[in-house]
């Protein structure tokens, strides 16, 4: 069984703020399929550092408006 990744992300809303992009759109737009951009919104799959700077300049955000890493210090 696969564990998810603590990376969350905000991809849903930035498509919907952009027009309402489809995942198709958005995968198509940084070349991967459909299911790799599910996988992604759903916290099954985190994307290539590669992969994650094509998604944030589609929206035209930094990195970290895309996504987001738990801080674990509570200080």
């Amino acid at each position: 069984m696969v564990k998810p990744t603590r990376v969350t992300n905000s991809i849903r809303t930035l498509r919907f703020n952009h027009g309402e992009m489809t995942q198709a759109e958005l995968a198509d737009r940084i070349g991967v399929t459909r299911q790799t951009i599910i996988a992604i919104e759903q916290g099954r799959y985190s994307p290539s550092l590669e992969m994650a700077f094509r998604i944030a300049r589609v929206f035209k955000v930094p990195l970290d408006d895309v996504f987001q890493y738990p801080d674990d210090d509570p200080a």
